[in-house]
Protein backbone atom coordinates (compact mmCIF):
# COMPACT_ATOMS: atom_id res chain seq x y z
CA UNK A 1 0.00 0.00 0.00
CA UNK A 2 0.95 3.64 -0.38
CA UNK A 3 1.04 5.81 2.73
CA UNK A 4 1.49 9.46 3.60
CA UNK A 5 3.48 10.06 6.79
CA UNK A 6 3.99 13.23 8.81
CA UNK A 7 6.68 13.32 11.48
CA UNK A 8 8.81 10.82 9.61
CA UNK A 9 12.09 12.21 10.92
CA UNK A 10 11.09 11.83 14.57
CA UNK A 11 11.92 8.83 16.75
CA UNK A 12 8.64 6.98 16.25
CA UNK A 13 8.40 8.21 12.66
CA UNK A 14 11.78 6.74 11.69
CA UNK A 15 10.82 3.36 13.11
CA UNK A 16 7.39 3.46 11.46
CA UNK A 17 9.00 4.19 8.10
CA UNK A 18 11.43 1.30 8.65
CA UNK A 19 8.58 -1.02 9.62
CA UNK A 20 6.39 0.00 6.68
CA UNK A 21 9.05 -0.05 3.97
CA UNK A 22 10.59 -3.32 5.17
CA UNK A 23 7.20 -4.82 4.31
CA UNK A 24 7.10 -3.25 0.86
CA UNK A 25 4.81 -0.30 1.56
CA UNK A 26 5.55 2.94 -0.28
CA UNK A 27 5.73 6.05 1.91
CA UNK A 28 5.34 9.68 0.95
CA UNK A 29 6.93 11.73 3.73
CA UNK A 30 6.08 15.35 4.50
CA UNK A 31 9.34 17.32 4.79
CA UNK A 32 10.04 21.01 5.29
CA UNK A 33 13.41 20.61 3.58
CA UNK A 34 13.78 18.02 0.84
CA UNK A 35 17.58 18.26 1.08
CA UNK A 36 17.25 16.09 4.19
CA UNK A 37 15.65 13.24 2.24
CA UNK A 38 18.88 11.30 1.66
CA UNK A 39 19.79 11.56 5.35
CA UNK A 40 16.32 10.28 6.23
CA UNK A 41 16.74 7.33 3.88
CA UNK A 42 20.09 6.44 5.45
CA UNK A 43 18.57 6.48 8.94
CA UNK A 44 15.62 4.35 7.87
CA UNK A 45 17.95 1.86 6.16
CA UNK A 46 20.03 1.59 9.34
CA UNK A 47 16.86 0.58 11.16
CA UNK A 48 16.11 -2.21 8.68
CA UNK A 49 13.85 -0.32 6.28
CA UNK A 50 13.90 -0.12 2.48
CA UNK A 51 14.95 3.40 1.50
CA UNK A 52 13.81 2.82 -2.08
CA UNK A 53 10.21 2.94 -0.85
CA UNK A 54 10.57 6.43 0.63
CA UNK A 55 9.64 9.57 -1.30
CA UNK A 56 9.64 13.12 0.01
CA UNK A 57 7.06 15.85 -0.50
CA UNK A 58 7.81 19.43 0.48
CA UNK A 59 5.38 20.92 2.98
CA UNK A 60 4.81 22.39 6.42
CA UNK A 61 2.10 21.69 8.99
CA UNK A 62 1.90 25.37 9.92
CA UNK A 63 1.08 26.39 6.31
CA UNK A 64 -2.42 26.43 4.77
CA UNK A 65 -2.96 23.29 2.72
CA UNK A 66 0.28 21.97 4.27
CA UNK A 67 2.09 23.99 1.60
CA UNK A 68 1.80 21.11 -0.88
CA UNK A 69 2.32 21.79 -4.56
CA UNK A 70 -0.30 20.61 -7.04
CA UNK A 71 2.00 17.77 -8.07
CA UNK A 72 2.56 16.64 -4.50
CA UNK A 73 -1.16 16.83 -3.75
CA UNK A 74 -1.67 14.39 -6.62
CA UNK A 75 1.11 12.17 -5.29
CA UNK A 76 -0.25 11.89 -1.75
CA UNK A 77 -3.80 11.44 -3.03
CA UNK A 78 -2.78 7.90 -3.97
CA UNK A 79 -2.11 7.05 -0.31
CA UNK A 80 -4.40 4.48 1.28
CA UNK A 81 -3.58 5.70 4.80
CA UNK A 82 -2.34 8.97 6.28
CA UNK A 83 -0.21 8.41 9.40
CA UNK A 84 -0.06 11.63 11.38
CA UNK A 85 2.81 11.51 13.88
CA UNK A 86 4.24 15.02 13.61
CA UNK A 87 4.25 17.19 16.72
CA UNK A 88 6.17 20.12 18.12
CA UNK A 89 7.78 18.62 21.24
CA UNK A 90 9.62 20.79 23.72
CA UNK A 91 9.08 21.89 27.29
CA UNK A 92 8.35 25.58 27.72
CA UNK A 93 6.43 26.14 24.48
CA UNK A 94 4.01 29.05 24.49
CA UNK A 95 0.37 28.34 23.73
CA UNK A 96 0.74 30.02 20.33
CA UNK A 97 3.87 28.05 19.42
CA UNK A 98 2.36 24.72 20.40
CA UNK A 99 -1.04 25.29 18.77
CA UNK A 100 0.45 26.27 15.39
CA UNK A 101 1.68 22.73 14.73
CA UNK A 102 0.04 20.43 17.25
CA UNK A 103 -3.53 21.71 16.89
CA UNK A 104 -3.87 23.69 13.65
CA UNK A 105 -1.37 21.46 11.84
CA UNK A 106 -3.12 18.27 12.94
CA UNK A 107 -6.45 19.69 11.81
CA UNK A 108 -4.97 20.50 8.38
CA UNK A 109 -3.80 16.91 7.95
CA UNK A 110 -7.22 15.62 9.05
CA UNK A 111 -8.90 17.89 6.49
CA UNK A 112 -6.62 16.54 3.78
CA UNK A 113 -7.68 13.01 4.72
CA UNK A 114 -11.35 13.97 4.52
CA UNK A 115 -10.97 15.70 1.14
CA UNK A 116 -9.09 12.69 -0.27
CA UNK A 117 -11.35 10.20 1.52
CA UNK A 118 -8.22 8.59 2.91
CA UNK A 119 -8.06 6.61 6.14
CA UNK A 120 -6.51 8.70 8.92
CA UNK A 121 -4.37 7.33 11.77
CA UNK A 122 -3.42 9.87 14.42
CA UNK A 123 -1.00 9.43 17.31
CA UNK A 124 -2.20 11.05 20.52
CA UNK A 125 -0.98 10.39 24.05
CA UNK A 126 -1.88 8.18 27.00
CA UNK A 127 -2.86 11.10 29.26
CA UNK A 128 -5.91 11.58 27.03
CA UNK A 129 -7.22 8.30 28.50
CA UNK A 130 -6.68 9.49 32.09
CA UNK A 131 -10.10 10.89 33.00
CA UNK A 132 -8.98 11.88 36.49
CA UNK A 133 -6.19 14.01 35.07
CA UNK A 134 -8.43 15.57 32.43
CA UNK A 135 -10.97 16.63 35.04
CA UNK A 136 -8.22 17.96 37.30
CA UNK A 137 -6.79 20.25 34.62
CA UNK A 138 -10.25 21.54 33.65
CA UNK A 139 -11.27 19.60 30.52
CA UNK A 140 -14.96 18.91 30.04
CA UNK A 141 -14.78 15.55 28.28
CA UNK A 142 -18.53 15.48 27.61
CA UNK A 143 -18.53 18.97 26.12
CA UNK A 144 -14.89 19.74 25.25
CA UNK A 145 -15.97 22.81 23.28
CA UNK A 146 -16.81 24.42 26.66
CA UNK A 147 -13.26 23.91 27.96
CA UNK A 148 -11.26 27.01 28.82
CA UNK A 149 -8.13 25.96 26.95
CA UNK A 150 -6.16 28.98 28.10
CA UNK A 151 -6.45 27.72 31.68
CA UNK A 152 -5.57 24.17 30.61
CA UNK A 153 -2.38 25.36 28.90
CA UNK A 154 -1.49 27.38 31.97
CA UNK A 155 -1.81 24.28 34.15
CA UNK A 156 -0.05 21.68 32.00
CA UNK A 157 2.17 23.69 29.64
CA UNK A 158 2.23 24.24 25.90
CA UNK A 159 3.12 20.75 24.70
CA UNK A 160 0.64 18.72 26.75
CA UNK A 161 -2.06 21.36 26.44
CA UNK A 162 -1.79 21.34 22.66
CA UNK A 163 -1.82 17.54 22.45
CA UNK A 164 -4.98 17.42 24.57
CA UNK A 165 -6.69 20.18 22.60
CA UNK A 166 -5.68 18.64 19.28
CA UNK A 167 -7.27 15.34 20.22
CA UNK A 168 -10.65 16.85 20.99
CA UNK A 169 -10.62 19.33 18.10
CA UNK A 170 -9.53 16.81 15.46
CA UNK A 171 -11.72 13.90 16.58
CA UNK A 172 -14.75 16.18 16.78
CA UNK A 173 -14.09 17.36 13.21
CA UNK A 174 -13.62 13.79 11.98
CA UNK A 175 -16.83 12.66 13.68
CA UNK A 176 -18.76 15.53 12.08
CA UNK A 177 -17.38 14.47 8.69
CA UNK A 178 -18.15 10.76 9.31
CA UNK A 179 -14.51 10.14 8.47
CA UNK A 180 -12.61 6.86 8.59
CA UNK A 181 -10.03 7.25 11.36
CA UNK A 182 -8.34 5.58 14.33
CA UNK A 183 -6.15 6.90 17.15
CA UNK A 184 -3.23 5.32 18.99
CA UNK A 185 -2.40 6.73 22.41
CA UNK A 186 1.19 5.76 23.34
CA UNK A 187 2.73 5.75 26.78
CA UNK A 188 6.26 7.13 27.22
CA UNK A 189 8.28 5.51 24.43
CA UNK A 190 11.57 3.78 25.14
CA UNK A 191 14.05 1.94 22.94
CA UNK A 192 13.83 -0.82 20.36
CA UNK A 193 13.69 -4.30 21.88
CA UNK A 194 16.59 -5.59 19.76
CA UNK A 195 18.90 -2.62 19.23
CA UNK A 196 17.89 -0.36 22.11
CA UNK A 197 17.84 2.50 19.58
CA UNK A 198 16.47 5.77 20.92
CA UNK A 199 16.95 9.38 19.89
CA UNK A 200 18.21 12.39 21.78
CA UNK A 201 15.62 14.28 23.78
CA UNK A 202 13.22 11.41 24.35
CA UNK A 203 11.95 11.44 27.97
CA UNK A 204 13.36 7.98 28.68
CA UNK A 205 16.74 9.00 27.30
CA UNK A 206 16.65 12.14 29.45
CA UNK A 207 15.87 10.05 32.53
CA UNK A 208 18.85 7.80 31.80
CA UNK A 209 21.16 10.79 31.43
CA UNK A 210 19.86 12.43 34.60
CA UNK A 211 20.54 9.25 36.59
CA UNK A 212 23.99 8.88 35.08
CA UNK A 213 24.96 12.45 35.94
CA UNK A 214 23.48 12.29 39.45
CA UNK A 215 20.92 15.01 38.78
CA UNK A 216 17.97 12.94 39.97
CA UNK A 217 18.23 13.18 43.75
CA UNK A 218 14.77 11.94 44.75
CA UNK A 219 11.77 10.14 43.24
CA UNK A 220 8.82 12.43 42.41
CA UNK A 221 5.61 11.35 44.10
CA UNK A 222 5.30 8.21 46.21
CA UNK A 223 5.41 4.43 45.93
CA UNK A 224 2.22 4.37 43.79
CA UNK A 225 3.48 6.68 41.07
CA UNK A 226 4.63 5.27 37.75
CA UNK A 227 5.68 6.37 34.27
CA UNK A 228 4.00 3.94 31.84
CA UNK A 229 6.27 2.73 29.04
CA UNK A 230 5.94 1.22 25.58
CA UNK A 231 8.73 -0.01 23.31
CA UNK A 232 9.04 1.74 19.98
CA UNK A 233 8.82 -1.49 17.96
CA UNK A 234 5.57 -2.57 19.65
CA UNK A 235 4.17 0.92 19.08
CA UNK A 236 4.92 1.14 15.36
CA UNK A 237 3.56 -2.35 14.76
CA UNK A 238 0.28 -1.37 16.44
CA UNK A 239 0.17 1.89 14.45
CA UNK A 240 0.65 0.05 11.14
CA UNK A 241 -1.88 -2.68 11.87
CA UNK A 242 -4.55 -0.23 13.02
CA UNK A 243 -3.82 1.99 10.04
CA UNK A 244 -4.46 -0.84 7.61
CA UNK A 245 -7.36 -2.45 9.50
CA UNK A 246 -10.51 -1.14 7.85
CA UNK A 247 -12.64 -2.68 10.60
CA UNK A 248 -10.95 -0.57 13.29
CA UNK A 249 -12.99 2.51 12.44
CA UNK A 250 -13.00 5.25 15.11
CA UNK A 251 -11.13 3.07 17.56
CA UNK A 252 -8.88 4.66 20.19
CA UNK A 253 -6.24 2.24 21.42
CA UNK A 254 -3.73 2.60 24.24
CA UNK A 255 -0.16 1.47 23.54
CA UNK A 256 1.03 0.86 27.08
CA UNK A 257 2.89 -1.95 28.82
CA UNK A 258 1.07 -2.79 32.04
CA UNK A 259 4.22 -4.55 33.27
CA UNK A 260 5.91 -1.15 33.74
CA UNK A 261 7.12 -1.04 37.37
CA UNK A 262 6.64 1.81 39.81
CA UNK A 263 8.82 4.84 39.16
CA UNK A 264 11.08 3.88 42.08
CA UNK A 265 11.65 0.38 40.72
CA UNK A 266 12.10 1.72 37.19
CA UNK A 267 14.78 4.10 38.44
CA UNK A 268 16.44 1.26 40.37
CA UNK A 269 16.57 -0.90 37.24
CA UNK A 270 18.08 1.86 35.13
CA UNK A 271 20.59 2.73 37.86
CA UNK A 272 21.60 -0.90 38.11
CA UNK A 273 22.26 -1.07 34.37
CA UNK A 274 24.25 2.17 34.62
CA UNK A 275 26.22 1.01 37.64
CA UNK A 276 25.23 4.05 39.73
CA UNK A 277 23.47 4.43 43.06
CA UNK A 278 19.73 4.99 42.72
CA UNK A 279 17.94 7.65 44.77
CA UNK A 280 15.83 5.95 47.43
CA UNK A 281 13.74 8.76 48.87
CA UNK A 282 10.62 10.51 47.62
CA UNK A 283 9.76 14.16 47.13
CA UNK A 284 6.08 15.20 46.84
CA UNK A 285 5.22 16.28 43.30
CA UNK A 286 3.73 19.55 44.52
CA UNK A 287 6.86 20.43 46.47
CA UNK A 288 9.11 19.54 43.53
CA UNK A 289 6.95 21.57 41.16
CA UNK A 290 7.26 24.58 43.48
CA UNK A 291 11.02 24.05 43.82
CA UNK A 292 11.37 24.04 40.02
CA UNK A 293 9.74 27.48 39.80
CA UNK A 294 12.93 28.93 41.28
CA UNK A 295 14.91 30.50 38.40
CA UNK A 296 17.59 28.17 37.09
CA UNK A 297 16.40 25.04 38.93
CA UNK A 298 14.87 23.37 35.87
CA UNK A 299 18.17 23.68 34.00
CA UNK A 300 20.27 22.68 36.98
CA UNK A 301 18.35 19.47 37.55
CA UNK A 302 17.45 18.92 33.88
CA UNK A 303 13.79 18.55 34.87
CA UNK A 304 10.78 20.48 33.64
CA UNK A 305 7.69 21.11 35.72
CA UNK A 306 5.67 20.05 32.68
CA UNK A 307 7.24 16.58 32.70
CA UNK A 308 5.81 15.91 36.18
CA UNK A 309 2.30 15.75 34.68
CA UNK A 310 3.12 12.37 33.13
CA UNK A 311 3.98 10.74 36.46
CA UNK A 312 0.63 9.49 37.76
CA UNK A 313 -0.92 6.87 40.03
CA UNK A 314 -3.92 6.04 37.82
CA UNK A 315 -4.17 2.74 35.97
CA UNK A 316 -5.91 2.31 32.63
CA UNK A 317 -8.62 0.21 31.02
CA UNK A 318 -6.65 -1.97 28.62
CA UNK A 319 -9.53 -4.12 27.33
CA UNK A 320 -9.59 -2.55 23.85
CA UNK A 321 -5.81 -2.78 23.60
CA UNK A 322 -5.87 -6.46 24.54
CA UNK A 323 -8.53 -7.13 21.92
CA UNK A 324 -6.33 -5.71 19.17
CA UNK A 325 -3.21 -7.38 20.56
CA UNK A 326 -4.99 -10.70 20.15
CA UNK A 327 -6.33 -9.74 16.74
CA UNK A 328 -2.87 -8.80 15.44
CA UNK A 329 -0.93 -11.37 17.50
CA UNK A 330 1.08 -8.55 19.09
CA UNK A 331 3.10 -8.94 22.27
CA UNK A 332 5.08 -6.46 24.32
CA UNK A 333 8.78 -7.38 24.36
CA UNK A 334 10.35 -8.22 27.71
CA UNK A 335 10.51 -4.90 29.54
CA UNK A 336 13.65 -5.54 31.59
CA UNK A 337 15.62 -6.79 28.60
CA UNK A 338 14.47 -3.91 26.39
CA UNK A 339 15.19 -1.34 29.07
CA UNK A 340 18.70 -2.75 29.52
CA UNK A 341 19.31 -2.53 25.78
CA UNK A 342 18.05 1.06 25.78
CA UNK A 343 20.43 2.01 28.58
CA UNK A 344 23.34 0.33 26.78
CA UNK A 345 22.48 2.18 23.58
CA UNK A 346 22.49 5.52 25.37
CA UNK A 347 25.77 4.71 27.13
CA UNK A 348 27.50 3.54 23.96
CA UNK A 349 26.11 6.09 21.53
CA UNK A 350 25.25 9.27 23.38
CA UNK A 351 28.06 9.58 25.90
CA UNK A 352 30.57 12.41 26.08
CA UNK A 353 33.51 11.16 28.12
CA UNK A 354 35.06 14.61 28.43
CA UNK A 355 32.13 15.80 30.54
CA UNK A 356 31.54 12.44 32.25
CA UNK A 357 27.84 12.48 31.59
CA UNK A 358 25.57 11.62 28.71
CA UNK A 359 25.68 13.98 25.83
CA UNK A 360 22.85 14.05 23.29
CA UNK A 361 23.84 13.81 19.68
CA UNK A 362 22.09 12.38 16.67
CA UNK A 363 22.90 8.66 16.33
Amino acid sequence: MECFVTGGSGFVGLHLLAYLTARGHKAWVLMRNLSNLESLKVQVSSLGGNSGCIHGVKGDLSTPGLGLSDADQRNVSSAHVIFHLAAQFSWGLTMEEARAVNVEGALRVAKLAVVQQTRFLMVGGYMIKNDTHLAKVGIDTQHPEKTDWFKVYKRVGGYEGSKLEAHFVVTRYLEEQSADYAVVHPATVYGHSESGHILKGQPTEQLIRNLSSGKLKAIPGNSEHWLPLVSVDYLVALIMYLGFDSSAVRQQVLALNEATPSLLNLVKQISNYLGVRAPNRYIPKGLLRFFLTIPGMENRFATSRESLNFIQIERFDMSISKYFETRYELHHPDLRRTLEKTVKYVKNTLVDSSEHHFFSKTP
